[in-house]
């Protein structure tokens, strides 16, 4: 910043002052011009001679520091020279050199109160943090990503965004938002991410077959430092549970890309996933029999409206015999799972329960899906569904739903 040089006789501080014509003191008054009155000199008034006093430069750059808290300490030297240098060439500014150098006193006091309580570390640890965390909360639905080290959970550092068909560490499939207030620790907010991410996988995979057995669910959730930076997003993510794997191509399996048919399909067999993955805690049906036979009655509810479903949509010819068999299936199932529901002892529920599953095999769906150009595959892990069904044998989840 350039700073205007100080006055010279060039630059008069005041009007301009004709120079005074001296003539005898006459005997009658005052003195008399040969061919007039007195010359006067010139009034106050407009004047190409009458500018203001100039600006002080420093009392200017004393107020940008100020206002700009970068070097407070600069500031406020350069306002104390220009309010000196004001009194002494008449110049104006001093409200800005006051006010710089009121602000950048202010700047130095939070300084040195920074200094010495920690503050300034703990504001750059938060900037650093800031710098290696706040890429997860530009991921959107959809967009596929590599991970410092791969890692795909917690606080990951800044990811990089590729493109899905090449390989890649991850790949979005929704993200939440968690209630505002204090932070409610490690453990709450990653289980409000595990449930939720995992309630929010069939949305973006309907189809569980289509998804490899080897990919699970994993979140990127906020640290407790960027959560008191506002941060409040919680993203979820398909990745390779290999260590060092990586995924190929997109996973979405959705309304952007599959047809009515095949979403009609998608969604009545997940009404009975849902009604799977509510089993009890308890593994075995002798250690909590109410539990079981009120799971058994909502495995039966589900059955009932997944048939439902499935005769109440209009199918393309090729899929309507297969969609039938497949419809009196569910119907021969519901019937062996309501019993279980209603069963008086372990023994009898185990009874109802094993015929329930295999009348639930998954290669009956099988035809259907080839109809409805679907992956006709089951997976090797039962899908998406997770918890054991009882007794410890295989989950029926993807294989009755899908």
């Amino acid at each position: 910043m350039s700073i205007p040089p100080p006055p010279g006789p060039q630059q008069p501080h005041g009007p301009y002052q004709p120079p005074q014509r001296h003539y005898p003191q006459g005997p009658y008054g005052p003195p008399t011009h040969p061919q007039g009155p007195a010359y006067q000199p010139w009034a106050q008034g407009y004047s190409p001679y009458n500018r203001p006093a100039p600006v002080n430069g420093l009392a200017i750059t004393s107020l940008v520091f100020g206002v700009l808290c970068c070097l407070p300490g600069v500031g406020l030297v350069f306002g104390l020279i220009a309010l000196r240098q004001i009194r002494r060439r008449g110049e104006r500014g001093a409200g800005l050199a006051v006010g710089g150098s009121v602000l950048s006193g202010i700047g130095l006091v939070l300084g040195a109160l920074m200094l010495a309580t920690g503050g300034a570390s703990s504001v750059w640890e938060g900037v650093r943090e800031g710098a290696r965390d706040g890429a997860n909360s530009s991921l959107v639905k959809g967009e596929c990503f590599d991970a410092p080290g791969g890692m795909l959970s917690g606080g990951t550092g800044a990811v990089t965004g590729v493109p899905c068909p090449g390989e890649h560490d991850g790949e979005v499939f929704a993200s939440f938002r968690l209630r505002d207030g204090g932070y409610p620790g490690d453990d709450s907010v990653t289980g409000t991410a595990d449930e939720r991410c995992y309630g929010l996988r069939d949305t973006y995979a309907m189809d569980a077959w289509a998804v490899p057995d080897d990919v699970d669910v994993y979140y990127l959730t906020p640290t407790e430092r960027r959560w008191s930076a506002g941060d409040r997003e919680v993203t979820c993510v398909f990745g390779n549970v290999t260590e060092g794997a990586n995924l190929t191509g997109s996973l979405r399996n959705d309304a952007t890309v599959l047809d009515a048919d095949q979403i009609a399909y998608l969604r009545a067999a997940h009404i009975l996933n849902a009604a799977v993955e509510s089993a009890p805690e308890a593994e075995y049906v002798e250690d909590d029999l109410p539990g079981h036979q009120a799971w058994a009655g909502r495995i039966s509810t589900a059955l009932d409206e997944q048939a439902r479903s499935l005769r109440g949509h209009e199918w393309p010819a090729g899929a309507r015999k297969p969609v039938a068999a497949l419809a009196a299936d569910l119907d021969r199932a519901r019937a062996e799972w309501a019993k279980a529901a209603k069963a008086e002892d372990a023994d009898a529920f185990y009874e109802h329960y094993d015929t329930g599953l295999r009348l639930l095999d998954p290669k009956e769906g099988v035809p259907v899906r080839r109809a409805l150009g679907l992956r006709t595959t089951p997976p090797a892990g039962g899908g998406h569904a997770r918890g054991d069904t009882g007794d410890g044998g295989s989950d029926g989840g993807s294989g009755m739903a899908v």
